[in-house]
């Protein structure tokens, strides 16, 4: 019998999970990996009486697989708020599963452990670039404006370190950032405590968001909608999902599809539907092979070069470019 924690690599799945383990301790393997490496219960070969906790990656990507788990015995929590599809009925799964377009996996958990670790779903929010909700759970909280930018800071920097091609790409692989961040019960312990690993993001956050900062929009860009290519570099690869946020953030009635140049000659893509229009972004990646994701944000791991015009197309057509 053995625990295992399987997480998506972004903030909302690190906070997720840190809130989790805080209230209920677990000498569990860790399984994840960069943010759009989501068939993580692929990785898990469950024997009988195994308790795995699964966070923040669709079920419905990972369904065989969680089917195999339960068939071989095992019991699983799973938490999420992609798209699922038809969730299975068994009696060793627990599925905490909300796909509505304001809520994170940060903020299930934190229900489901009424508010224990609150900070923690709060940061878990920001990084999914849900200020509403984040700004909601944390008003009870009686936090400072300077302590809500340092909890937006962190969700932001975790969620940046995300993005990548591979482990190579990140600052901190997201199995090693969940261990140095969950023995603190509140992030400004790990702010103040781990400062110099709050520092190594912060400063790789800055200087790549000045790089983005200065590519183009792709011509054809209008007030619904707007695209952008970004290079094949790592820099490019880590900062494409926090400047599809930003971006979102800037021209909160523009949807935004941020295209990075892979070595194959296909494109991963970031797609953010309006900030105050937060749906279509899913139903749109879905139509391509490599898509998936939720209603404000989703994402394409691998668009052949031969498809980017039709993307673009659908792109427009989705959000009324």
């Amino acid at each position: 019998m053995a625990d295992i924690d399987i997480f998506n690599g972004d903030a909302d799945g690190i906070c997720a999970l840190t809130q989790l383990r805080l209230a209920e301790p677990r000498d569990a393997r860790l399984v994840t990996g960069v943010k759009r490496d989501i068939n993580l219960m692929a990785q898990v070969e469950a024997q009988a009486g195994d308790r795995i906790t699964v966070l923040d990656v669709s079920l419905d990507k990972n369904r065989d697989a969680l089917q195999r788990a339960l068939a071989a015995g095992a019991e699983v929590l799973y938490v999420d708020h992609h798209f699922a599809g038809e969730i299975p009925q068994h009696p060793r799964l627990t599925a905490f599963i909300n796909e509505a377009p304001d809520v994170c996996t940060s903020l299930l958990v934190n229900g489901r452990l009424d508010n224990r670790y609150a900070e923690w779903a709060v940061t878990g929010a920001y990084g999914d670039n849900l200020k509403r909700s984040a700004e909601a759970i944390a008003r009870p909280l009686g936090l400072s404006s300077g302590q809500l930018q340092q909890l937006e800071a962190l969700g932001t920097y975790l969620n940046y370190n995300g993005y990548g091609e591979n482990i190579d790409d990140l600052h901190f692989a997201p199995d090693a950032l969940f261990r140095l961040v969950s023995p603190h019960a509140s992030p400004f312990d790990f702010i103040n405590e781990g400062r110099e690993h709050f520092d190594r993001l912060a400063e790789g956050y800055r200087t790549d968001m000045d790089r983005a900062a200065s590519t183009p929009l792709m011509a054809g860009a209008t007030e619904h909608a707007a695209l952008l290519v970004l290079p094949d570099a790592a820099w490019a690869r880590r900062v494409c999902g926090v400047f599809s946020n930003d971006l979102t953030n800037l021209h909160p009635d523009r949807a935004h599809a941020v295209l990075t140049e892979k070595a194959n000659g296909h494109y991963l893509v970031s797609v953010r539907a309006p900030l105050n229009r937060k749906h279509g972004a899913d139903v749109l990646c879905r139509k391509f092979p490599s898509g998936g994701g939720r209603a404000a944000a989703a994402g394409i791991n691998d668009l052949p070069g031969d498809q980017v015009g039709e993307f673009v197309r659908q792109f427009k057509a989705q959000f009324g470019g």
